[in-house]
């Protein structure tokens, strides 16, 4: 099944969202030691804003987002159609103005993400999929690119990850000894970054995380030709009762995905 109609809806939804989110980006005043935890104003004008535009189009579709905003509690959380939300992810890429942040829209459909939108404002530039027709990238008004992963062998992996404390390098990155590592804020970010073949392995290590975190990257890399699995190469599974996800997920270019697997297992 095609889901033309979801994907042009999800751009529409990702593009609004994006402009005002740069116009607020402008005005903001940095916080440079924003805590993980942040929220702020602009992450629920972006979620309200997506809603409603989702909700316009698709009335009966079920709405899963981060943030609470008012209107929305009767509206279903998961059903066999499920829009997954993140207003702003990488909220402290946003607070502290390092452009390290991206909007998340992505659907699943009898638990299966079949599209995903993640658009990084502050770059103009959004990536996006629908099950079975591919990854694609756009930058203002440059024309239209094809993502696909990259074919870099894993004895020189570019791996991409949140930002480590300075001299502690990651768990993952101990374990992988990637030959280059890059740092982001956002998870989405780090999910394109691996589907347009810009890096080729990310490792979501947190014991905790949640579908919205996941969801809409979740799909570019399958279609950008990558393979995406929790730690131990088992499908991801979505819509817990609390939407969480806690086996972890590795997303790669494919080729270095069993190999990866085994060192972060410690073998």
């Amino acid at each position: 099944m095609a889901f033309d109609k979801e994907l042009l809806v999800a751009l529409e939804a990702a593009g609004k969202a994006s402009k005002l989110i740069r116009k607020e980006y402008e005005s903001f005043a940095a916080v440079p030691d924003a805590p993980v935890d942040i929220s702020t104003h602009v992450d629920k004008a972006s979620q309200e804003l997506i809603l409603n535009i989702l909700r316009a189009a698709y009335p009966n579709d079920a709405l899963c987002a981060e943030e609470s905003v008012a209107g929305f509690e009767s509206v279903p959380k998961s059903g066999k159609r499920t829009w997954v939300v993140d207003p702003i992810d990488g909220t402290r890429g946003f607070a502290k103005k390092v452009g390290q942040f991206s909007v998340m829209i992505g659907l699943l459909v009898d638990g299966e993400a079949v599209v995903g939108v993640v658009a990084e404002p502050a770059q103009d530039r959004t990536t996006y999929a629908q099950r079975g027709n591919g990854c694609y990238c756009a930058v203002g008004d440059e024309t239209l690119t094809r993502c696909r992963v990259s074919k870099r062998a894993p004895g020189a992996l570019v791996m991409t990850q949140s930002w480590a404390k300075p001299g502690q390098p990651s768990k993952a990155s101990e374990a992988i000894k990637p030959a280059k590592v890059i740092e982001t804020y956002s998870g989405g970010v780090k999910l394109a970054q691996v589907a347009r073949g810009d890096a080729d392995v990310y490792a979501n290590t947190y014991e905790n995380f949640y579908d919205w975190d996941i969801c809409a990257g979740h799909v570019l890399v399958v279609e950008a030709g990558g393979t995406v699995t929790d730690l131990a190469g088992r499908p991801i599974v979505y819509q817990a009762a609390d939407f969480s996800q806690r086996k972890g997920l590795l997303a790669t270019n494919g080729p270095a995905h069993a190999e990866v697997i085994k060192k972060l297992a410690g073998g």
